[in-house]
């Protein structure tokens, strides 16, 4: 069931996600070309490779529902719905918590600013996205199936600290990203997969 649901998990590059599910669910899209309209739309925070209007226009229709925080939510035209950490939603087919996402050790990402990652539960199966964070100690009490974390450092957890958090989580499947666009590459998510073997297992997608 896991891998069934996984293989529906499309990247699209850096931190963006689509999840062909019931609903087209799509993650921070940026720099796409396109793709199926969306059903719903989760922005994790404000910063041009997250937050990106220009990406979302390719993909929102009139029916779309955006889910983000108070920030981006200044940037974006629709249906647009905004979350605090902890909150939830209740969409029908999908339930959307938002949780913390930020860093504790530099200020790219302060808790302060309530932005956020997402648990996204749909056809009985939980995702979690953890956003730009660092291992955070909120992520040791998340129950989840697949978790997508980024690896490159820098502006988030390095591929070390991923493999921690990845630990921590323990769910089915950890999927990395946040590498190969702005910071980090393939190696990161290589190093990532390899640290982790026999212990949690570790999909590494290529690019849709």
């Amino acid at each position: 069931m896991i891998k069934a649901f996984a293989d529906k998990i499309a990247w699209l590059g850096h931190d963006g996600f689509r999840i062909d599910a019931e609903k087209t669910i799509y993650v921070d899209p940026y720099q796409i070309e396109g793709g199926p309209v969306a059903d719903l739309i989760l922005i994790t925070h404000e910063h041009f490779d997250h937050c990106s209007p220009e990406d979302i226009a390719k993909i929102q229709g009139p029916e779309t529902v955006i889910v983000t925080e108070k920030d981006s939510a200044k940037k974006l035209t629709g249906d647009v719905r905004v979350v605090k950490p902890g909150e939830t939603l209740d969409l029908g087919n999908v339930k959307i918590k938002a949780v913390p996402s930020y860093n504790t050790d530099t200020d790219f990402h302060p808790k302060k600013n309530g932005w956020l990652g997402f648990i996204v539960e749909t056809e009985g199966l939980k995702v979690y996205h953890a956003g730009d964070a660092d291992f955070i100690p909120e992520m040791k009490d998340f129950e989840v199936d697949i978790a997508l974390l980024p690896v490159s450092g820098t502006y988030v957890m390095t591929a070390d600290q991923a493999v921690k958090a990845a630990l921590a989580i323990n769910p089915k499947v950890a999927i990395p990203m946040h590498y190969g666009a702005i910071v980090g590459d393939e190696q990161d998510a290589l190093n990532f997969k390899k640290a982790l073997e026999g212990k949690v297992e570790v999909s590494i997608l290529k690019k849709a």
